[in-house]
């Protein structure tokens, strides 16, 4: 096993984009594709209204691209 890899073949730096993944997957097998679309765009849409301030963009600009991530993955 190389040095800096996981068992699932992950490299160490790309562990937080294999964990969001991985939860999105979660949610999706949850609820479904539609929920899960609808609720993507949820997030999108609040995500945006929240960074619309400067503090809030800190917890806004994530929200919105879990959001988007989460359309992407119910529609493909």
């Amino acid at each position: 096993m190389a040095s800096g890899v996981n068992r699932r073949g992950v490299a160490w730096y790309l562990w937080p984009f294999a964990a969001l993944w991985t939860l999105l997957r979660l949610i999706l097998k949850m609820t479904g594709r539609v929920v899960g679309v609808v609720l993507g765009l949820t997030l999108m849409i609040v995500g945006i209204l929240v960074s619309l301030t400067v503090v809030g963009a800190i917890v806004g600009i994530p929200l919105g691209v879990v959001g988007l991530l989460l359309i992407v993955k119910g529609i493909f």
